[in-house]
This record gives structure tokens, C-alpha cells and sequence, in this order.
């Protein structure tokens, strides 16, 4: 997968920008796919398509990590041809939109801190605590509330510096989700919404990777991030105390725990949450990120290549996945799931061919 940078990612380049939007190869003219939205998982997708590029003899596909929001503007708008999100719509916004959803993967959010004096993965901080130093109610590191969840660790005398997303985002979605269902003083001064309105003063970055680095450009800050930014940046992240009340770090281990204590286990319900699940293991901050495409396109023949990459991803990506810092779907999800492909229906009256390599 090609990805071009969003303001954040100036200079980060997973790989070289495809030139052009055609590829020929062995004498054949690849159309180039492209997407955009969420950067929650864009890292893993970018996996997934480097494999799938070998595996169809050159498919190039571009993805631009651009935010959950602009992922469905974009799909609705027909400006790309799949969107992602972690914020699923609704089956009536689904029929409104003429879109087909798609579940791909799992993974969490996480809370990261600059704190110089703090060893990483040693700040632990319950729900309620991590909700009021994001509403600006605690200001200070040495706060006597954090001190008392983490007697001997030598918490430095600096202010709490929030970074927050400047887009509109299904990670600030589910991270103020999360944060509205333990603390009820949160629920009522911020709630949760892709594109909260902050208390006070706060440092914005767009997308992730503009997370990471305004993270990293100062002292006393405290942001959330996807986990496979927390193993590739080596970031400090928090532990939480789960709803079994123990003290968890975060990893996919603990994605999958949330996985099976929930209803996308149980029933195979891809919108079930996964926040703040049962069980000793379970990550509090899990959610499910999702894929957008055409219910009703045009052409059969030219929605053929965004699905074939697309099905191939959701057939194939529990091997690649692993590592990654996300989880996969469960099997029983999966091939309940896969019928979803076959309900676009192209305008022309032509099946698109998706599960053909």
C-alpha cells in the first residue's frame, strides 16, 4: 500500500508514493486503488497491501492516514474508492449513504506520557484518574491523586501538557467514549465525540503520528495512541486498572481477551463494544476499525480492484496481522462476515470480481 503523508507525516513515508496513477507490469495496466481515513490502523494496512502487491503481480494502492472523519466524507463522497474509519455508522446512515461496512481488525488506544523521571510502563492511573487529568480537573504530575496510585515512583512537579487530536477522529471517539463510561463528571463536561471540545488550554496534532511527535517535543505531556505506535516509537505507556480491577499494560493478548468477553465473540455483532470488558487480562481501550465501500458503484468491472484487495486483506490478514499490535477478527466473524462482499451490487448490472487472485 502507498501511503501520502497528512500534515503529521511530512517526511514519514512507509514507502515511495507510487508516480502516476497507472502501474504497468508484465504488460498489464494496474488502476490504482485508493483510500483514506483512519490512521488508527494504517500502519497495519500498509502490511497487508506490501504482501498483497507480490501476491497480484503489482496492484498498486494508495492510502492517505487522513482521520476517521474525513475517511467517510471521502467513501460518501465518492472521492476514494474505500474509506476507513473506527467509527461505524449506523445501518440507516449505511442505506443513506449507499455504503457496505466492513469490520477488518482490533486493536487499542493507549495512554502515553513524556515524564523523564518515570521508567516506562510504571505510571499506573485508574479510569477515573486519566479522565480527570484529560478534563483539566488534575494540572499537576505530583498530584496527590496519582501519588496514591503509585506510592515510591518518583513523580515529577510538572504540569500535565494535553495533546489531542486536531482532526476528526474515530480514536478521540473511542478514547472519550471510554473516559465518559468510568467517570461520570467526564460523560457530562466532554462526552464522547470524534472531535471533543476540550476544557482548557490543550496542544492539538493531527492524526497519530502528529500525536507521537508533539508527545515527544515536550515535558509533562500526556496523549493516547494506537499500540503499534507505543511498540515502534518505544513510547512510556500507562497501565490501566481494568473493570476486573486489575492493572493492565497494554498488547494484543489483552485486545483478544476483550475480544472473547464480548458480543463480536459471542454473536458475531461487529458493533459491540469493546470498551471496558470483564475479565483479568482485558485492555479497557479496545475497538474495532472499519473499512467503507460503494454498495452501489457504477461499474462492476471497476469496483473489481478495491474488492479484490479488500477480500483478499479480510481473508488473509490474520498471519500478518500477528505482530503488528492488533488483533484479528474471530474466526466465526470472519466467514459471517465475508457474505458482506457479495451485497454491492454495480450499477452496470456486472459482478465485481473480488475473490478471484
Amino acid at each position: 500500500m502507498r501511503f501520502a503523508p497528512s500534515a503529521n507525516d511530512r517526511g514519514h513515508w512507509l514507502r515511495p508514493l507510487l508516480m502516476g496513477a497507472l502501474l504497468t507490469l508484465a504488460g498489464h495496466a494496474f488502476a490504482q486503488v485508493q483510500g483514506a481515513g483512519a490512521s488508527f490502523p494504517s500502519l497495519v494496512y500498509g502490511r497487508w497491501a506490501a504482501a498483497y502487491e507480490k501476491t497480484s503481480g503489482g496492484q498498486p494502492v494508495l492510502y492517505k492516514a487522513t482521520g476517521s472523519g474525513d475517511g467517510i466524507k471521502r467513501i460518501s463522497a465518492r472521492e476514494v474508492q474505500f474509506g476507513g474509519s473506527d467509527s461505524p455508522l449506523s445501518a440507516d446512515e449505511l442505506t443513506k449513504r449507499h455504503l457496505v461496512q466492513i469490520p477488518m481488525l482490533v486493536g487499542g488506544i493507549v495512554p502515553v506520557v513524556q515524564l523523564p523521571s518515570v521508567p516506562e510502563g510504571r505510571l499506573q492511573l485508574s479510569g477515573e484518574v486519566l479522565a480527570d487529568l484529560m478534563a483539566g480537573r488534575i494540572r499537576q504530575w505530583n498530584d496527590p491523586r496519582i501519588v496514591a496510585l503509585n506510592p515510591g515512583l518518583p513523580l515529577p512537579a510538572l504540569a500535565v501538557r494535553r495533546v489531542v487530536r486536531a482532526d476528526k477522529s474515530g480514536t478521540s471517539e473511542g478514547f472519550t467514549r471510554y473516559l465518559s463510561e468510568v467517570s461520570p463528571n467526564f460523560a457530562s463536561e466532554v462526552g464522547a465525540n470524534a472531535l471533543p471540545k476540550w476544557p482548557g488550554e490543550v496542544e492539538r496534532a493531527e492524526g497519530n503520528d502528529g500525536m507521537v511527535k508533539a508527545l515527544k517535543a515536550a515535558p509533562g505531556s500526556l496523549a493516547y495512541v494506537s499500540y503499534d505506535r507505543v511498540q515502534a516509537e518505544r513510547l512510556n505507556a500507562v497501565k490501566l486498572r481494568n473493570a476486573a480491577g486489575q492493572w493492565v499494560s497494554a498488547n494484543e493478548a489483552g485486545f483478544r481477551a476483550a475480544i472473547a468477553e464480548s458480543d463480536l465473540s459471542r454473536r458475531g455483532d461487529d458493533l459491540a463494544s469493546l470498551m471496558n470488558r470483564p475479565g483479568a487480562t482485558s485492555w479497557p481501550i479496545t475497538m474495532t476499525s472499519f473499512i467503507l465501500i460503494d454498495a452501489t458503484p457504477p461499474k462492476g468491472d471497476e469496483a473489481s480492484p478495491v474488492m479484490r484487495f479488500l477480500y483478499w486483506c479480510f481473508m488473509h490478514g490474520d498471519d500478518l496481522t500477528r505482530g503488528t499490535g492488533f488483533a484479528p477478527l474471530p474466526l466465526t466473524l470472519q466467514s459471517k462476515l465475508a457474505a458482506r462482499f457479495g451485497t454491492v451490487k454495480a450499477q452496470d448490472g456486472k459482478t465485481p470480481i473480488y475473490q478471484a487472485m
